[in-house]
């Protein structure tokens, strides 16, 4: 059988203009039977278009924090650094994927790009911009794969149906960024407990789903985890 091929965004380094990505990723998606590529960062848009008939999905990594001037925001005093030459990348990347109609998967600072990218808005420090009783460890103090806290998946979404009738997924969790005001076209399908937005997709597309948790690092042990690839990549072929 042939497998689908999943170009992977990376992560750039502005000090060194080294780009890199976490083999967490591609080991997920080899396991969930596709072959993984990582994407350049500096292409031309008739490279880019070339790509995007190439490969069968799309999965947009984690990494640093967008740019505030792409959701229309000055610079926030917790804001981390940005990467001027992957925002440009990943953006014109999901226009041409998305009008392609190509599956598409983000991660972490992916469901943020993606968000952004389709004109919601993102918090740029959630411990500043909050006010919660209860602050959740969206940075979490144990190793990658072990979850930190719970979202609740609601009913009748892609990710419900992902998660095999679990209405609560124990998720790890490493951003201090997070949506907050969806796109026009996405709709939630998870929260933490503290009201943090934990996953959005868009319903009258193939297949466009975002998580803010690292399931790369949970799916070898966790079902759910694991299930976000294996539905990525089935959605691919």
């Amino acid at each position: 059988m042939k497998k689908p091929v999943i170009g992977i965004t990376p992560s750039h380094n502005t000090e060194n203009d080294d780009i890199s990505l976490r083999p967490t990723y591609l080991r997920a998606v080899q396991a969930a039977m596709a072959i993984p590529v990582v994407l350049p960062l500096e292409i031309t848009q008739e490279d880019l278009g070339q790509l995007v008939h190439m490969c069968d999905g799309f999965l947009f990594s984690g990494g640093p924090d967008p740019h505030p001037f792409l959701f229309g925001e000055e610079t926030q005093a917790h804001c981390g650094n940005a990467s001027v030459a992957r925002d440009t990348m990943e953006l014109l990347l999901l226009k041409a994927a998305m009008a392609a109609g190509k599956p598409i998967l983000g991660i972490c600072r992916g469901a943020q790009i993606i968000n952004v990218g389709l004109g919601g808005t993102i918090y740029q420090d959630i411990p500043s911009q909050t006010e919660r009783s209860f602050p959740i460890a969206h940075k979490q103090p144990f190793p990658y794969p072990v979850p930190s806290h719970h979202v609740t998946v609601l009913k009748d979404s892609l990710l419900a149906g992902i998660a095999a009738g679990q209405t609560e997924l124990a998720v790890n969790s490493f951003h201090h960024q997070a949506v907050q005001t969806p796109a026009p076209g996405l709709t939630v399908s998870a929260y933490a407990p503290d009201g943090i937005i934990e996953a959005v997709e868009m319903q009258d597309y193939p297949y466009l789903l975002g998580v803010q948790w690292h399931p790369e690092h949970m799916w070898p042990k966790d079902r759910a985890a694991a299930n976000i690839f294996k539905s990525f990549v089935e959605a691919c072929r």
